[in-house]
């Protein structure tokens, strides 16, 4: 099973993403578990909270992947994005993360961009083009030095699927 995961800023697409893969994969795909946590919670969470909001991620991600099926599995975020959330919101990041990042192994990166305009929906938080930017660069200089494969996504919601699909189907030798 390829482990595919959407990382990126908050409001880059990362979901619609996920889910257009699944549908053209006809198989699953593992949705942010932090979106049900503060949709619930709200937004006054703490530095606790991140931890739980890390492993509840985990465990869905874990049971999502036994539906998975035709090779692909499609996650958005994975424990790199806690370990940004953590540190930005924070300047701190648990342990057990960081040991979930050294343990786990991903099989593709799909690092979506900031070039989507950024939407407000009561849980995001970092509208601010330079601060967007600053994120960015640090997602873009996790997956660099991830020692896995990855690839920059931009463009409309279309234009993301189309090439996403292009470089999944190279890779992988899918037709």
């Amino acid at each position: 099973m390829r482990k595919i995961v959407i990382i990126g800023p908050e409001s880059t697409g990362k979901s619609t993403l996920c889910k257009q893969l699944a549908e053209y994969y006809n198989t699953v795909w593992c949705p942010e578990f932090a979106r049900e946590y503060l949709s619930e919670k709200g937004m006054d969470y703490n530095y606790e909270d991140l931890l739980n909001i890390a492993h509840g991620q985990l465990e869905l991600e874990d049971s999502m992947m036994q539906e998975a099926r035709n090779g692909y599995y499609f996650i958005d975020t994975d424990m790199y994005v806690m370990k940004v959330w953590c540190e930005v919101a924070f300047e701190n990041c648990h342990t057990w993360i960081l040991k979930q990042i050294a343990q786990r192994k991903y099989d593709f990166y799909l690092l979506c961009s900031i070039d989507l305009p950024w939407e407000s929906d009561g849980l995001r938080e970092y509208p601010d083009p330079v601060f967007r930017k600053k994120l960015f660069d640090m997602y873009k200089d996790i997956v660099i030095n991830s020692n896995t494969m990855w690839a920059e996504i931009t463009g409309t919601d279309t234009q993301r699927l189309q090439t996403a699909i292009t470089i999944l189907n190279t890779i992988y030798k899918r037709k």
